[in-house]
């Protein structure tokens, strides 16, 4: 999960012939993703001996600052434990989405909406901060969980069941909008511990259903009215 200082079944994926059916239907990218993990784990205990660490792999504010953090952080972790849980995660969450799409969208939705939760994390706390009343503190994050959540949003929206419904039953847009936030919510709150990025659990799993809903992960034509899970 993503802690603070962070502290979040398969497509048919048939596709068109062409470039990006060769390396589609892969567990792959799941097997590189945690060869960076455990790389980036390493460089953590280098650069913590360096003392400089937090300038790396830790995304603080101002994020202007250490701009690099924004991607770095995603793939660092607090500790060996929060490392563990997190790949695990990975491996549920993650193994149908990489099954129904290419590595190199996988790899780029993972970074994106991983990024995109920490930088939520922080720049919301840092408003809250700012509010008069309101016991929250800056925070700085690191860890893969608002990614991690990013993938079980889009599993949740993008599976048969959802979309069938779907395109049977006409939702209107303020509905399903409600549904998504609730939904990210129920979720949010489920993970809900001291140390506990809850801001970017939040944001990873909108996000990620979000761009579930849209398919952006499908690939070719025909893979566009396929969905993941089952």
């Amino acid at each position: 999960m993503a802690r603070h200082s962070r502290s979040p079944s398969g497509s048919d994926a048939r596709s068109d012939p062409g470039r990006d059916r060769s390396d589609a239907g892969s567990s792959s990218p799941l097997l590189e993703v945690l060869v960076v993990f455990a790389v980036v784990f390493a460089a953590q205990g280098i650069t913590a001996f360096a003392g400089v660490m937090g300038t790396f792999f830790v995304l603080a504010p101002p994020l202007t600052t250490n701009p690099w953090t924004i991607v770095t952080s995603v793939y660092a972790h607090s500790g060996l434990g929060h490392l563990v849980s997190n790949a695990l995660a990975l491996l549920v969450f993650g193994w149908p989405v990489a099954r129904a799409t290419t590595r190199w969208r996988f790899h780029a939705f993972f970074a994106i909406t991983g990024a995109i939760a920490g930088v939520a994390q922080v720049a919301l706390t840092g408003v809250f901060a700012s509010m008069p009343f309101v016991p929250v503190a800056p925070t700085a994050v690191l860890g893969a969980s608002g990614a991690v959540f990013a993938l079980l949003g889009y599993l949740v929206a993008s599976n048969r069941l959802s979309t069938g419904l779907a395109s049977f039953i006409e939702v209107p847009q303020w509905l399903a909008v409600l549904v998504f936030l609730g939904l990210a919510t129920a979720v949010t709150l489920a993970t809900a511990s001291p140390g506990v990025a809850l801001i970017a659990h939040f944001a990873g799993f909108l996000v990620g259903a979000v761009g579930g809903r849209a398919r952006v992960l499908a690939v070719g034509s025909s893979a566009r009215s396929d969905s993941v899970g089952g």
